[in-house]
């Protein structure tokens, strides 16, 4: 498809538009602080934003809706999985932040190298970005392709714009263009998904009718015997919810790319307030994309053309396609446009926040150990963290042109890759904020026993669904260090980095905190509520 010039007036508008806001945000930039956590002034409300914005990718408005709509044994039992996000933010809001927040971090492995050791920081460092480079890597690659079929551009300029636009508004404007970029991209996605909501419930003359074309199959189904431990049911009500809360503990609480947003807040009750914020806020968005796969779903019932119009990967159509494809089928010039901008803002609120934390664990965990450039001056390093910006954006550009024949299959297995070692990482930060006696040695140990668990687990107990691993890899990580220390060494923690009940309500505990709390645990009952009714 070619777009008029109007759609491409609005796209290059906008991007344009980030341009200039990055590089006029880059004006008070003076040292690593102004830059990775925007000098630890900014307000609850723009950093939950921000959080919802990186949450919301490309796979989530593409993969999501494809999954309620098509894909075997899916449905909007999606919607299981956000019982989770509330429970697992009290954790995060009690246990994790707080330390975080008072060690002043920026990075948060340096919290392991002072309650641990140096290996113990290096090896997690390493592994947040091995990660996540390879994920950016993939986001750019699948957006690209949506790209390509939309606007007719070859996937090289597609990769290119989208991947040198990111770079540049990020190395500019650090994370605080990031953040006022998040909430221009969450405004113009959330419209535009509002937009498409309604539009296909006016296709059915309401929202009941919609449901009716729906299959029924596809409805959420709490059948709390099934607990996929063999039985066939790889998204049971079980593994959603327990594996789900350890995934949103690890990756809300102990991801660089989520924590460092927590730690720009300007005060701990402001910091607090974020993630309260994300655990109430979450699930009306993830309910929004959802209730458009119901939308797609349903038209593809009365449009028996719909799916043989879908791009097709080894004579299978590739679903995660069918939003854009709908689209273009069905919306005036203009919209087109602004939907594309739509992509590219879910794109970007993912890419700009890996990319600026990706710089930062490497300055902080790495760079700044060489005794050559302890002693730089704020704007050499400022300088330096734009030049690791530049290589880890470049890296995740070159990848994209090798990831090849992505599919649904390949992105689960990407989520399958994040639950091998969601469940062990949360184990160490875990076993550094709770216990006073285990080591360095014992920390590694557990982490590297529980990811090859959960390895084994992937290649040799298939019937074991992968969302149990989440939980498994964090008993099996906990545990072995546990029992490692045990026989081994025993070493005293520093007191500074452990959680306590004395440490807790020095951090001026109040009754606003405890309200939060209990909003949050009665809001997880209402979601459970809302889904049994759907």
């Amino acid at each position: 498809m070619n777009l008029e010039n109007l759609d491409w007036f609005i796209i290059f508008g906008y991007l344009a538009c980030l341009i200039l806001l990055s590089a006029y945000l880059s004006k008070d930039q003076k040292d690593l602080k102004d830059y990775f956590v925007a000098s630890r002034k900014q307000k609850s409300k723009n950093l939950a934003i921000s959080i919802l914005a990186t949450q919301c990718s490309t796979n989530s408005i593409l993969g999501a809706p494809a999954f309620v709509a098509f894909s075997v044994g899916g449905g909007l039992g999606w919607l299981k999985y956000e019982l989770a996000v509330p429970l697992s933010m009290i954790v995060i809001m009690i246990f994790i932040y707080p330390i975080f927040y008072k060690l002043k971090v920026i990075s948060i492995y340096e919290y392991l190298e002072k309650r641990f050791d140096l290996k113990t920081r290096l090896l997690m460092s390493s592994l947040f970005l091995f990660v996540r480079v390879f994920a950016t890597g993939v986001i750019v690659y699948s957006v690209s392709i949506v790209i390509e079929l939309i606007t007719g551009l070859s996937f090289v300029y597609s990769v290119l714009i989208l991947g040198l636009i990111t770079i540049i508004y990020d190395i500019l404007g650090g994370i605080k263009a990031i953040i006022y970029s998040d909430i221009i991209q969450m405004i113009i996605l959330t419209s535009v998904l509002i937009f498409i909501l309604f539009y296909l419930i006016s296709i059915f003359g309401g929202l009941r009718s919609m449901f009716d074309y729906f299959p029924e199959q596809r409805n959420i189904n709490l059948n709390f015997s099934d607990h996929g431990l063999g039985d066939g049911k790889e998204f049971a009500f079980w593994p959603m919810l327990i594996g789900g809360f350890f995934l949103y503990l690890s990756y809300y609480g102990c991801d660089q790319s989520q924590m460092q947003k927590g730690l720009c807040a300007k005060n701990q009750d402001e910091g607090q307030k974020v993630f309260f914020l994300n655990g109430i806020f979450r699930f009306p968005l993830v309910l929004l994309y959802c209730l458009i796969g119901v939308g797609i779903g349903s038209y593809s019932q009365i449009n028996t053309d719909f799916i043989s119009s879908l791009p097709k990967q080894d004579g299978i159509p590739n679903f995660n396609l069918a939003v854009p494809i709908f689209l273009i089928e069905n919306l005036p010039i203009g919209i087109v446009g602004l939907t594309l901008v739509a992509l590219f803002s879910a794109a970007m609120s993912s890419l700009d926040s890996v990319l600026n934390s990706l710089s930062a664990v490497t300055m902080e965990d790495f760079i700044k150990r060489n005794r050559n450039l302890k002693n730089l001056t704020g704007k050499n390093n400022l300088f330096i963290s734009r030049l690791i910006t530049l290589f880890w954006g470049s890296l995740a550009i070159i990848l994209a042109f090798y990831v090849e024949d992505i599919s649904s299959n390949v992105l689960i297995a990407i989520n399958k890759i994040g639950s091998l070692i969601n469940g062990p990482i949360i184990g160490v930060f875990a076993l550094g904020i709770l216990t006073k006696k285990i080591n360095g040695n014992s920390a590694c140990t557990g982490i590297i026993c529980g990811f090859l668990f959960n390895l084994y687990c992937w290649l040799y107990l298939g019937d074991v669904s992968w969302l149990w691993w989440n939980a498994i890899g964090f008993v099996v990580t906990f545990k072995i260090a546990i029992i490692h220390n045990f026989f081994y060494s025993k070493s005293q923690a520093n007191k500074t980095s452990i959680w306590s009940l004395k440490f807790f309500k020095k951090l001026h505990f109040n009754f606003t905190w405890k309200t939060r709390y209990y909003i949050l645990f009665i809001w997880s009952i209402l979601i459970f509520c809302l889904i049994n009714f759907l």
